[in-house]
């Protein structure tokens, strides 16, 4: 019987763009705005559905402003507490990215998962955090510190990629390395440099690592950062890193496709790279620094 599972990926701009509203006024609004999108995808039958980066809210980080650690929330904690009943009621796994608060003073860029019961079953956290012109995020969170993580949920074997992470390939290998099926790379990058690379890298993961890929960037411009204009384009790829469904570059979208888990043993009995890597020989790639 093919295992094919029906996976939806939501790209969403944000309502309030004024610094002048509170913090949780703010993440009010964006999480409203997104829960008619999360009903839509039940209703179409998504299995496993997956939200962007820091879904509940703008991307602060070209700022340097201490206000927005009051974004941060546990993890578990008050957001995905509320989703938990969506889940249920749908039957859908939910990737939910959030700013996490661990202690005082300690934030994550974190996504956590609920299975399709309803349950939270664990979290990731972003392990590469990069800091220059727009994106200051190590004043805002610490690098992740619970690996690669892959989540045996209801329908899928699934992990968490974020955002920066796209451009390190060791992490992608050890998602697919613990046995990931489909792995989710939320992700808040906007028109421009690394533009060109938004179908090259992640279609590159899928191939090396014979998994699915689903890809999310938010749309829209946020003021009052003005650091460029968020171009959507989420998608998902199969392992043979073809595109499957792709979002517009400017709209509020919810992409579905269905994903054929059984073409991953298909691909890696032609591509035989897990049988053929030589981790012997990659000792130099731990012991030595840049």
């Amino acid at each position: 019987m093919s295992r094919n599972v029906k996976s939806g990926l939501i790209q969403c701009s944000n309502p309030i763009n004024d610094e002048s509203r509170p913090v949780a006024e703010i993440q009010a609004a964006a999480f409203e705005k997104h829960l008619p999108m999360i009903e839509e995808a039940g209703q179409k039958g998504v299995k496993i559905l997956c939200l962007q980066e820091i879904f509940n809210g703008p991307y602060f980080c070209p700022s340097q402003d201490a206000r927005w650690y009051d974004a941060a929330e546990p993890v578990p904690g008050p957001t995905v507490e509320a989703l938990m009943p969506l889940a249920a009621k749908h039957g859908m796994v939910i990737v939910v990215p959030v700013y996490e608060r661990e202690q005082a003073g300690v934030y994550y860029n974190t996504a956590a998962v609920i299975d399709a019961d309803g349950t939270y079953i664990g979290k990731y956290r972003k392990n590469h955090i990069p800091h220059t012109a727009g994106f200051w995020e190590k004043y805002f969170f610490k690098p992740g510190n619970l690996g690669y993580p892959v989540f045996e949920t209801q329908h899928a074997t699934i992990g968490v990629y974020i955002c920066y992470d796209r451009h390190f390939p060791e992490g992608a290998r050890l998602l697919g390395l613990h046995g990931a099926e489909i792995v989710f790379n939320p992700s808040a990058t906007v028109a421009g440099l690394s533009q060109y690379l938004w179908k090259l890298e992640q279609p590159a993961h899928a191939v090396a690592n014979g998994y699915y890929m689903g890809c999310i960037n938010r749309v829209g411009d946020e003021a009052p950062w003005g650091i460029g204009r968020f171009y959507g384009s989420s998608y998902f790829v199969n392992p043979r890193g073809e595109l499957l469904a792709e979002a517009s570059e400017d709209q509020d979208e919810l992409v579905v496709a269905d994903l054929d888990l059984d073409m991953i043993e298909e691909v890696r009995r032609v591509w035989q790279f897990y049988r053929d890597r030589r981790p012997e020989t990659y000792d130099d790639m731990c012991e030595m620094l840049p």
